[in-house]
């Protein structure tokens, strides 16, 4: 978990333009001039010597955003290093309280909202038992204070006794990249890839590794990866969203408003309500829609997952649902002799888009899920990955080029 909060903040960055251009500009003030510093120590990885640069920075600057959630991630990287466990928890918690006051002060970077994200409240990490956890936690310390050496050698003795160990496969390419190694970098992040392929973290890894060398379009499948990896995690989106921020480009929201229409009573009682409101166009769309939902409170729900005594809102619900809905949108067409024409309710247009690309399971599940869809999403995935890839690219995430 600890190494996980370090390669976050080493991955994200904190040198904004806004901040390089003030530096610039007002190099003759004392203050900005330490600012300067503090940051060029902060992006070289030099975390531990930009530390007390900050801590005096904060001091003479509370209000200074940027400043504080430096600070606090210099402090983060500094509570790996101490041997008393109380010790680190009281760093993370203060860093913490920092990272809140940068965020109310208008800093909501993807490097806040990421150290927020994985930093507990309570600042308390849990360190894996056993020989290969010692080793990683030694391999922490050491590449805390940039021994990238001795860090490399903990984490490889951690997967000689854990060959399966993700983290240290992980933490050896980070170490990499904190080298500048940048190809055995890519290597080890793959290799912690073929360890578990249904986590996150050396995917999105190896798009910002990639984003930095200006390989854009390895970097847009590796960022896109880390979603299907983890649809559920904000880190991973945010990730996307930095690459589409370093692309220049606009990632696209999908969504296709259906109408919550169908309540139970009890058991016996299923009621679907309609909006008067609704369009003339969409109104026998969404009334099958209605219906096929309706079904699934009976003993449709039973016969899918006969396992489980509650019913839940699922993706063959929802797929289903917005199938039968697609097809009568699709004759509606067909009566006006307009089958190539694309209907003007932009969540028609939507529905039929994604149907004819036969991406509706793909879209519930990444675009459309709730607590209850969510619990689909990884037998889904088994079989369906590179589905869930292909949607991502054609819906949401433009090719270079595209705006």
């Amino acid at each position: 978990m600890n190494r996980l909060i370090i390669g976050v903040a080493l991955i994200c960055g904190l040198l904004s333009k806004a901040s390089a251009g003030l530096a610039q500009n007002s190099s003759d003030d004392p203050y900005v001039s330490e600012r300067k510093e503090a940051y060029q120590l902060y992006n070289s990885d030099r975390h531990l010597e930009a530390l007390p640069l900050f801590e005096d920075l904060a001091k003479r600057n509370p209000d200074d955003a940027d400043v504080l959630a430096g600070l606090a991630s210099c402090l983060i990287d500094r509570s790996v290093t101490l041997s008393n466990q109380e010790d680190g928890a009281k760093e993370r918690i203060r860093a913490r309280s920092l990272l809140m006051k940068a965020q109310q002060l208008g800093n909501n970077s993807s490097l806040v909202q990421n150290l927020l994200q994985v930093t507990p409240e309570n600042g308390v990490i849990t360190y894996d038992s056993g020989a290969a956890g010692n080793e990683i936690h030694l391999g922490e310390v050491a590449f805390a204070r940039r021994d990238f050496d001795e860090a490399i050698e903990h984490y490889s003795k951690a997967l000689e006794l854990d060959p399966r160990n993700y983290a240290a496969a992980l933490f050896v390419g980070d170490t990499y990249f904190a080298e500048k190694k940048l190809p055995s970098a890519g290597l080890w992040y793959e290799r912690a890839v073929q360890i578990d392929p249904n986590r996150e973290t050396a995917y999105r890894y190896h798009s910002d590794m990639l984003t930095k060398t200006g390989d854009m379009a390895a970097a847009r499948k590796k960022a896109i990866q880390a979603v299907v990896a983890e649809p559920y995690n904000p880190i991973t989106w945010r990730g996307l969203q930095q690459w589409a921020n370093a692309s220049k480009v606009k990632l696209t929201t999908v969504h296709i408003k259906t109408p919550n229409s169908v309540s139970e009573k009890d058991k016996s009682h299923i009621n679907i309500n309609i909006d008067p409101n609704q369009s003339q166009e969409g109104m026998s769309v969404w009334l099958v829609y209605s219906m096929s939902r309706a079904k699934w409170r009976g003993d449709e729900f039973k016969k899918h997952f006969p396992n489980e005594k509650e019913y839940r809102h699922s993706l063959p619900e929802e797929a289903q649902a917005l199938s039968v809905a697609a097809t009568v949108l699709r004759s509606n067409l067909g009566k006006k002799g307009n089958k190539t024409e694309m209907p003007k309710d932009s969540d028609l247009a939507w529905l039929l888009k994604i149907s004819s690309a036969e991406m509706l399971e793909a879209y519930v599940l990444l675009s459309a899920a709730d607590n209850g869809i969510a619990q689909d999403y990884d037998q889904y995935r088994q079989q369906n990955r590179a589905k869930l890839e292909a949607y991502l690219s054609e819906f949401i995430v433009p090719e270079l080029g595209e705006k």
